[in-house]
């Protein structure tokens, strides 16, 4: 039999109500729709952590955080952890990541120097825009070397720090350093020529890939960075958003109140739109060239034997809870993200509304390609619920971080940390999860449901070592 290729467009940072498919009226996104409408939409998918290196490699390796060691950021993924690309390249299979992977701490390191492979056979990293010597920086010196300056989204903190310890001087111009790597107060144009962008250079190197590849089948992950703060894009994709005409967040009485009344102040309504217009323009941007992408992919003549994922390593606050960014404790705004499957042979078009987890995406992806499952993965595939049959739906989805757990139901968030203090929200009444009810009466039945719900899929993630013979 052929297997077939995989793709992975794979965002960071957007939060599954960030797709027109998804209800949202405001965004424009046609092609990652057409996608959905072609493939299956799953419209509760839940990522593992809430952060960008934990979230990552626990889908690509459909293990848990905790079982992994890495529940927090900063913890080098080990080389020889076992991870998509080498579960398919025995069967064959040429793997390749472009874009963003996250498997290394980017803050202290030397982009130039070789990347370890972690079972892929072509790596093409880029963690953050123009932040590092890596290869999108490469790409752009090679085609505009005069818009070197003009294309970092701005220097992470600690970056700045290891480089005057260091005492690097990479030559580059860095927007607002160090602080305009965390500008969360709106939109702002991409300096440089629109194609030359991070998504840009992602696409035009996936696009090279695909029409490179041999008849081998193909893994290749597609690392977009957008639409992670700083909210740059190309005027045309700003131009596509009337701020004016963006809803804000629908905050309880006692959130409102604390907000400013200054237009441009943080968390005005003024400044919510703003943030708002440059976050959607992001995918907006990236929504073009997943749609340059699977022409890309039609023109090779690879379509129709390709699986294709289009997802996302955690959320984005977007002014809820007067909070930007991602992080504790995770509610659905952070830990609720878009997975849409469409495969050969296993297509049902439409939802799929059970909880489902990103440790899910791997197994599925080995039995859509009849390749079997390891014992030691953590996940349940999705294969049946694709097909309309056979699908055991989960009654939990879990996202965990050092020191808590966070156990969302189909009606309940629940949140435990490492002293015992409980939370629970009710989002059948509370959807944006502003009122903790663990300690009113009349929720206690509830309380004891998660903490089984807990307890159980913690007894389910076990994993022993196997035995060799009875003793």
């Amino acid at each position: 039999m052929k297997r077939p290729n995989i793709l992975i467009l794979y965002t960071d940072q957007q939060r599954w109500d960030a797709l027109g498919v998804n209800g949202n009226a405001e965004i424009i996104t046609p092609n990652i729709d057409a996608l959905a409408a072609r493939g299956t939409n799953f419209s509760h998918h839940f990522v593992q952590n809430p952060v960008c290196m934990p979230s990552r490699v626990s889908m690509l390796s459909g293990r848990y955080p905790s079982t992994l060691g890495i529940t927090h950021m900063g913890v080098p993924v080990p080389e020889d952890l076992v991870t998509l690309p080498h579960l398919l390249k025995q069967y064959g299979y040429r793997t390749a990541n472009i874009g963003k992977l996250h498997f290394l701490p980017h803050a202290n390191r030397d982009h130039s120097l070789p990347h370890p492979a972690y079972g892929f056979d072509h790596l093409e990293i880029a963690d953050e825009p123009g932040v590092y010597e890596d290869a999108y920086r490469a790409w752009v010196r090679r085609g505009a070397p005069e818009q070197m300056d003009h294309i970092s989204a701005g220097l992470p903190p600690n970056t700045a720090v290891w480089q005057r310890a260091m005492g690097i001087e990479d030559g580059i111009a860095h927007r607002g350093e160090p602080a305009g790597r965390h500008d969360f107060k709106g939109a702002i144009p991409f300096a440089a020529d629109d194609h030359l962008t991070h998504s840009a250079f992602v696409a035009a190197r996936t696009i090279d890939f695909i029409e490179s590849a041999g008849p081998e089948p193909f893994l290749c992950i597609a690392g977009f960075y957008s639409p992670h703060a700083p909210w740059i894009a190309p005027q045309q994709y700003l131009d596509l958003y009337d701020p004016d005409r963006l809803s804000t967040p629908t905050f309880p009485p006692e959130i409102d109140e604390r907000r400013p009344s200054e237009a441009n102040a943080l968390f005005s309504d003024g400044q919510l739109r703003a943030a708002k217009r440059g976050y959607y323009a992001m995918i907006s941007e990236v929504d073009h060239y997943v749609g340059r992408i699977l022409e890309a992919l039609a023109a090779a003549g690879r379509r129709d034997d390709t699986i294709v994922v289009f997802t996302s390593d955690h959320g984005e606050w977007l002014g809820e809870h007067l909070r930007f960014g991602k992080g504790y404790p995770a509610p659905d705004a952070v830990s609720r993200v878009p997975l849409v499957i469409d495969a050969p042979g296993a297509r049902q078009a439409g939802h799929y509304d059970g909880l489902v987890e990103s440790v899910d995406i791997l197994p599925t992806l080995l039995e859509l390609a009849a390749i079997q499952t390891p014992s030691f993965l953590q996940g349940e595939s999705l294969a049946g619920a694709m097909r309309g049959s056979g699908a055991r739906e989960k009654d939990v989805a879990l996202t965990e971080a050092a020191g808590w757990k966070s156990l969302r139901t189909a009606r309940f968030q629940y949140l435990i940390h490492a002293d015992g203090r409980e939370c629970l929200w009710d989002l059948a009444n509370d959807p944006g999860a502003y009122h903790d009810v663990a300690e009113g009466g009349s929720y206690q039945n509830a309380l004891a449901e998660c903490r089984r719900h807990l307890l159980t899929r913690l007894l389910a993630m076990e994993r022993p070592l196997p035995r060799t013979w009875t003793y």
